[in-house]
């Protein structure tokens, strides 16, 4: 049966232009964008006066958990947490239990969410020491790309045996995606504090363990690999302003081997924020100085950067309350993501329209993903309304992940998501969810 929709009187931002007009959808797809009004007989009508309408966020850098660690969080509540948060589709990765290095493992998650996902979903297949030939299965056509840990995580997933990786990007069918920090320098600045402090090691400490050298050092050999083997190269959640000029600013996307993203902690939290924030700011690699982190927005206007993510991690309340060697790296972001950036844009940090491309068309085009991440007649219609004069304050009783807690616990925004549509269907209005659809499975065209 066919169902249409307008959406009326918006402020459209797609593509970098920004104007006031309507959109239209039929059945899963947008049907019509137009500056102005838009003529016709609609089903359903949405006045979205003073509202901003951009495409759905595309984090290419999820942890939801599920299986095996479900008491953090499983597909459904995290799905459930990212529409709430304007983001429409979501890539996850391998470090699950048991992790996702088997062809039958990838399968099984995207079961799960076929069932689950609120939002539309890819997995990442991770690689280890010994598991190419499972590698070498992956479909490029349905799977995101493949995950590769060159700095410690959970499992067996660190990739350290250099054989073992020259294989993977000399042969890999599809984009790998690195998490980069040299583990050598890890474990000896970790030797040095525990010698000196025992494991109540102050968590401003952190990005001094987790040091600028050892990201640089592991992005470069990441990097060397990509340029030996003409490999397909993103690396993940850029945390330092060294490590940016290893990439380059003046090629267009499409022309990229080698892309970057960066994370949204990364664009909001400093080193001076661990002494209120604590174990709660810990991520790896670690938010570090204030000119990092104003080096890393200065690279997504100048396109040294590609993409943003929120490398969403999970955990629960008591495992982050413990001392630092105990206390797990990685925190909840899906739901304040574009909330925060939207305060970035506020304070004229980047334009909106830098943001709707970082977050949506950026991350299409870097994945090759199909008929996503655009306001286009034909386009999936992935779409989100802010209501950019509504504030609130993040706290307990409005939070949405399993875990119950968030880093932005506090702060207040001055931007509210009022709606959220996946594939044409409204998933989430007024802090109110309507789980009548289940999201896709993304596809790409390699």
């Amino acid at each position: 049966m066919s169902y249409s929709t307008v959406i009326r009187n918006a402020t459209i931002v797609n593509e970098g232009q920004k104007f006031i007009g309507d959109l239209s959808i039929e059945n899963n797809f947008i049907s019509n964008v137009k500056q102005g009004s838009i003529n016709g007989t609609f089903d359903k009508e949405i006045d979205a006066t003073g509202r901003i309408l951009i495409p759905g966020m595309i984090d290419d850098q999820v942890h939801f958990r599920e299986p095996g660690l479900t008491q953090k969080a499983t597909i459904y509540t995290e799905s459930r947490a990212a529409i709430s948060g304007g983001i429409t589709s979501f890539m996850e990765m391998p470090n699950t239990i048991p992790n996702t290095t088997t062809q039958k493992e990838l399968k099984n998650k995207f079961d799960i969410a076929s069932k689950d996902s609120l939002a539309n979903y890819s997995f990442y297949m991770g690689a280890t020491n010994d598991n190419l030939k499972e590698v070498l299965k992956t479909d490029p056509k349905n799977t995101c790309g493949i995950k590769i840990f060159m700095g410690s995580s959970t499992g067996n997933m660190l990739v350290d045996n250099s054989d073992t990786l020259s294989q993977i990007f000399k042969n890999s069918p599809i984009l790998i995606a690195t998490h980069c920090e040299d583990e050598a320098t890890i474990r000896i600045n970790t030797a040095k504090h525990i010698e000196k402090y025992g494991n109540d090691i102050p968590f401003e400490l952190h990005p001094i363990i987790r040091s600028e050298e050892a990201c640089f050092l592991s992005s470069s050999k990441a990097i060397d690999l990509a340029k030996k083997y003409d490999t397909r190269l993103h690396i993940l959640h850029i945390s330092t302003e060294k490590e940016l000029a290893l990439f380059k600013s003046n090629l267009s996307l499409k022309d990229k081997l080698i892309t970057a993203e960066c994370c949204i902690h990364h664009m909001w939290f400093n080193d001076s924020h661990y002494a209120k924030k604590g174990s709660f700011i810990k991520w790896n690699p670690a938010v570090k100085k204030e000119s990092d982190r104003v080096a890393i927005v200065k690279a997504l206007k100048d396109n040294t950067i590609d993409v943003i993510a929120t490398d969403h991690a999970p955990h629960t309340f008591d495992e982050k309350k413990q001392n630092y060697t105990k206390a797990p790296s990685g925190g909840p972001l899906v739901q304040h993501a574009l909330l925060a950036l939207m305060e970035l844009v506020a304070r004229g940090e980047i334009s909106i329209e830098k943001m709707v491309e970082k977050t949506s068309h950026a991350v299409s085009d870097c994945f090759n993903i199909e008929k996503r991440g655009f306001l286009k007649e034909g386009y999936f219609a992935d779409l989100v309304l802010i209501d950019p004069n509504k504030s609130h304050t993040v706290d307990k009783k409005n939070i949405n992940y399993k875990c119950g807690w968030s880093p932005f616990e506090g702060d207040r925004f001055n931007s509210t998501i009022q709606s959220t549509f996946v594939n044409g269907n409204m998933v989430y209005n007024n802090n109110q969810f309507i789980e009548n659809h289940m999201g896709m499975a993304l596809t790409f065209q390699r």
